[in-house]
């Protein structure tokens, strides 16, 4: 970077902030190599508060740093300006050649098994910002029911799913958050939506940001947590799966087949359904250290809005008990929180879900497993006999 900003005669150079490790090294090593009388900002455009100034500390949790952020979004979350064009750019394009495209994806190193979900999710900020109008203004739906049946896996267009374009920089949450509060209707949905998109997500920032070295292993846990799983870690477990099995979706388990095959053929997951398919992650595999090992690699290799702070919390909070309490102790979890089969059928239907993706009940019978039965609701009267 140094020499291409000696032959640009560049006065600065400014890069996006990411709380995530190895974005941090990279900065860092910049920072050494650059000639002293260029500087380097770095813009933290991930959040709408920047992370080091909500807070000089990890927060426990989100009624911790609510607060923080409340005292002083009205200061952040303000319209953006329009861009004003820079008339130093020369107006001739001649220095300009035709980008190495091959190169550039010899550089990434790209996953060739990992399918493409590009016509479920089309890039862009265009696509994105269509997807979000539809949600916003949705009849059915959308954000008109966000509060009360965002967890309800069967009801996919209840939630905004603008989770890939907020991670991949192509749609800020500040425009959304703008755009939702600008509509001023439905404002439980609003309230929520602001909620998870502000608060939930700048609190993975903020765990990320103040762990550094250990966001991604069991150091990073709380006291209480760490040491409740390590008692429990040899605990006997009535099913245990490799890593091969639960990538393919053989488990007895139809819904936890249904939700891993959601992540690996959309490149997304519900958001509630994660919960549930880390939670059992850890009680089928051998220890508290592989699960948590086992969610962030599927996390990060399937999903569109993985290997960000967000996914990294989300797997962390399910496995090693991040920004929650300590629950009933129970095996294997320990005081993690527990979720079951049995209390995510009385939340919503099962079977409907499951039928979305077929292997997962053909899966589960194979292994062993039963079922959720998918009834249809019964028209007409009853006949009298």
């Amino acid at each position: 970077m140094v020499d291409y900003l000696e032959t640009q005669n560049a006065v600065a150079a400014i890069c996006d902030f990411s709380p995530l490790r190895h974005v941090r090294d990279w900065f860092e090593n910049q920072t050494a190599n650059l000639l002293k009388d260029i500087p380097l900002y770095q813009i933290d455009a991930h959040n709408i508060v920047p992370v080091w100034h909500t807070s000089p500390k990890r927060e426990v949790g989100a009624r911790t740093l609510r607060p923080k952020i409340h005292k002083v979004l009205s200061d952040f979350m303000t319209d953006f300006h329009d861009l004003e064009q820079n008339t130093n750019i020369p107006s001739s394009n001649d220095a300009c050649t035709e980008p190495d495209w091959k190169a550039c994806e010899n550089y990434l190193k790209l996953d060739e098994a990992v399918v493409s979900v590009c016509d479920i999710n089309p890039p862009g900020a265009d696509a994105g910002m269509k997807r979000f109008q539809s949600f916003i203004n949705g009849k059915i739906h959308g954000l008109r029911d966000f509060d009360t049946s965002r967890n309800d896996p069967n009801f996919s267009d209840v939630c905004s799913n603008m989770s890939p374009y907020i991670n991949h920089g192509q749609v800020s949450f500040q425009r959304l958050a703008l755009s939702t509060r600008a509509l001023k209707r439905h404002p439980n949905g609003t309230a929520a939506f602001i909620e998870e998109g502000i608060i939930r997500r700048e609190l993975s920032d903020n765990y990320i940001y103040y762990t550094p070295q250990h966001y991604d292993s069991l150091l990073g846990a709380a006291e209480w947590a760490r040491d409740s799983l390590q008692l429990h870690a040899s605990d006997s477990r009535e099913y245990l799966y490799t890593t091969s099995q639960l990538e393919q979706s053989m488990t007895h388990d139809d819904l936890w087949n249904a939700a891993q095959l959601q992540l690996v053929q959309d490149g997304t997951m519900h958001g509630f359904l994660r919960m549930y398919w880390a939670k059992k992650i850890l009680e089928w595999t051998a220890s508290p250290e592989l699960a948590l090992r086992t969610g962030l690699y599927f996390n990060d290799r399937y999903a569109l809005d993985g290997n960000d702070p967000n996914g990294f919390v989300g797997v962390a909070w399910s496995v090693m008990g991040i920004h929650d309490m300590g629950w009933k102790e129970r095996a294997i979890f320990g005081k993690i929180r527990f979720m079951n089969y049995a209390g995510c059928k009385r939340k919503f239907k099962i079977a409907p879900f499951v039928a979305r993706y077929p292997p997962a009940a053909k899966n589960a019978l194979k292994a062993g497993g039963v079922i959720a039965e998918f009834t249809k609701p019964r028209g007409g009267k009853k006949r009298k006999t």
